[in-house]
């Protein structure tokens, strides 16, 4: 009897929960289906999201997911197995993309019409993006674009940022300094000389921002985006800032539109894609771990304090 090919796939199995309750499984290696491509992943970025929405029975439930399950959404690698009806992909294109809560793997399947939630989505990685940067652009890329969207930075702008250090501050920071704002980034003191390497001025969060943003911008704040709570949002509203150039990614205020990175423009992730590529954004990857070390890698990126992002290879 021929032996069953068998692929790693990190997974709750028992229960969710922390990372304590992830598991590196071995599983048969899938089959692409009709209308469906197969990804051997080469790397696999880590969201917020990620632990979220598995932290806990009731909110998996509320994202349509059951036990066992797997965990990741980010990912990148070569298509090796093409499924009947598909012409958008051949074996041996490099790819990236999202698979919602299954992206840490060996092998994905993934609907070549579906989306993140429903099938997953792929992209081609252009030449000169390596895969572990294009692991990490699908989620925090769309959220900073959705997000920039709702505020629509320009020349003349002065664009407050709270969390400007973290996985989708990365993109939203070099994305409006790229439509010509000026950018003003909180972060921990420590994150300052990071933020300066995005092309942010720095400024510690926490009591007293507003003073501090003041201080740095006696001329006013334009816009403002919140990618870690509302203290930002709070604050620019103190600042002056309409409701409608102010947007939240991770809590909602009455009054101010919040952004989803499901609702980015066609195509927005292609672009970031293709700046990278050009070498006009790039992004900073604080550490990398083996599949075997997952749950140090979530300890790590779950703690927030991460200036960059945190890639799983496969």
């Amino acid at each position: 009897m021929q032996a069953v090919a068998l692929s790693r796939a990190v997974q709750f199995v028992e229960s969710f929960g922390g990372p304590e309750m992830l598991t590196v499984r071995e599983l048969p290696v899938p089959r692409a289906g009709a209308g469906q491509v197969r990804v051997r992943v080469t790397a696999a970025g880590l969201n917020p999201m990620d632990w979220f929405m598995t932290s806990g029975a009731a909110t998996a439930a509320r994202f349509g997911l059951h036990l066992p399950c797997g965990f990741g959404t980010d990912y990148a690698g070569v298509v090796d197995q093409v499924g009947e009806g598909v012409t958008e992909f051949a074996a041996g294109d490099r790819v990236f993309g999202g698979a919602m809560s299954r992206a840490v793997a060996d092998h994905v399947l993934i609907d070549v019409a579906g989306t993140i939630a429903r099938g997953g989505e792929a992209h081609r990685t252009p030449d000169g993006v390596d895969d572990r940067t294009a692991a990490t652009l699908t989620i925090a890329g769309r959220t900073a674009a959705a997000a920039l969207a709702v505020v629509d930075p320009g020349p003349g702008d002065t664009l407050l940022i709270g969390g400007a250090g973290g996985g989708v501050g990365v993109f939203a920071v070099q994305l409006a300094r790229l439509a010509g704002a000026r950018v003003i980034g909180t972060g921990s003191a420590s994150s300052a000389d990071a933020l300066s390497a995005l092309g942010a001025e720095p400024v510690t969060y926490g009591e007293g921002l507003v003073d501090r943003v003041r201080a740095l911008a006696p001329g006013g704040v334009t816009a403002a985006i919140d990618l870690h709570a509302t203290d930002t949002a709070q604050a620019a509203r103190e600042l002056g800032v309409p409701d409608k150039r102010i947007t939240t990614i991770a809590a909602q205020i009455d009054g101010i539109t919040p952004a989803n990175g499901a609702d980015a423009a066609p195509g927005a992730i292609e672009e970031i894609a293709d700046l990278i590529a050009v070498g006009r954004l790039r992004v900073p990857v604080a550490a990398t771990f083996p599949v075997a070390q997952i749950r140090a890698a979530v300890d790590l990126q779950a703690g927030r304090h991460v200036h960059g992002k945190v890639v799983i290879d496969l």
